[in-house]
């Protein structure tokens, strides 16, 4: 764990309590930090990461809530308001997709995909911009699809190209505020947003074997890295893409 980068106050990061938003959320609370994670369908995984943050007596809540829908990203943004400590940020990890040809891919697809991963971050942040004060910070998890051509990745790579676009904006509005927004891209990662990829056990074994590490980064060092930006320790940064990928995306042989 990253030392010397400690967090106050309360952040909300979406999709918290699986994956990367996991990582995330338990680096945050071990921070410092109270953190309210989001999640909607796993309440295993979920009470599991509730169990853990209580057996460190970290400051830890969980929010059930669908950020898909004006009631559910209202929940949540009121979870952040009661938290007992000022709200200090938004870390925005919740994302889904449909991965599928373009020629298979309906309107309905894209426009469910852009609700979560670009949508509810937009409302989130409006809703809590108000009770953000100097000092906060706003971290966007996107992927190198928002950038580059991945097979059968056309909506979410849309939908984080937007993410990324949007970002960019907040970060120079709301500098003046004293808020930061940035986004961090991590490379491949085993989670188990990879089952719903065709052939993804053997695209993660590719990944691994082409990066110059040897190896798959993990959650864990995605979280490290996100906390070092919501830090004061990254207070000259903003409105930056931070990848996380072992150098993958650089090496001349990916």
């Amino acid at each position: 764990m990253i030392t010397g980068f400690s967090l106050a106050g309360t952040y909300l990061i979406t999709g918290g309590t699986r994956g990367i938003g996991r990582a995330i959320s338990i680096e945050f609370a071990r921070a410092g930090a109270h953190v309210i994670a989001n999640y909607l369908r796993n309440q295993k995984a979920a009470s599991d990461l509730k169990s853990l943050a209580e057996s460190e007596n970290l400051r830890f809540d969980l929010c059930r809530a669908d950020l898909t829908t004006v009631e559910g990203v209202q929940k949540a943004a009121a979870a952040v308001e009661v938290a007992g400590s000022p709200p200090s940020g938004l870390v925005h990890c919740a994302a889904i997709g449909v991965h599928r040809s373009v020629t298979e891919l309906s309107a309905r697809h894209l426009d469910w995909t852009m609700a979560l991963n670009v949508g509810s971050f937009f409302e989130l942040v409006k809703l809590l911009l108000p009770k953000l004060g100097p000092g906060s910070s706003i971290v966007a998890l996107s992927s190198p699809g928002a950038s580059r051509a991945v097979p059968e990745y056309a909506v979410v790579g849309a939908s984080k190209g937007a993410l990324e676009s949007l970002a960019r904006h907040l970060a120079v509005e709301f500098a003046p505020r004293g808020i930061r927004t940035n986004i961090v891209a991590p490379g491949a990662i085993a989670t188990d947003a990879w089952n719903a990829i065709p052939g993804g056990k053997l695209k993660l074994a590719e990944a691994a074997k082409r990066s110059p590490l040897g190896r798959l980064i993990t959650p864990e060092e995605v979280a490290q890295a996100v906390r070092f930006l919501c830090s004061s320790s990254a207070s000259a940064i903003n409105g930056q893409t931070l990848v996380v990928d072992g150098g993958a995306g650089i090496a001349a042989w990916c």
